[in-house]
């Protein structure tokens, strides 16, 4: 009688080739969350700055406007520097 090989390195594969498929849906999984996280945080942030811009007085909308263009203008300088 001749001997056969074991057809258990299949199984093995089998296994890692599902262990791997499992892994990889499981990071796929995990980077979705994280990026849904973050857009959970900025959603947060930009909604807490709405709500501090509709809290101003229109005097004070016109100061915070006049002082981010000058802050852009001046960020422009640097980068030209």
């Amino acid at each position: 009688m001749a001997y056969t090989p074991s057809k258990d390195y299949k199984r093995r594969e089998r296994e890692q080739k599902k262990l791997e498929k499992r892994m990889a849906r499981d990071a796929a999984k995990a980077e979705k969350k994280a990026e849904q996280e973050a857009a959970d945080l900025l959603a947060e942030e930009e909604a807490a700055e709405k709500a501090r811009w509709d809290a101003l007085t229109p005097e004070e909308q016109e100061f915070e406007t006049l002082l981010k263009e000058e802050e852009a203008e001046k960020a422009a300088k640097e980068e030209e520097a």
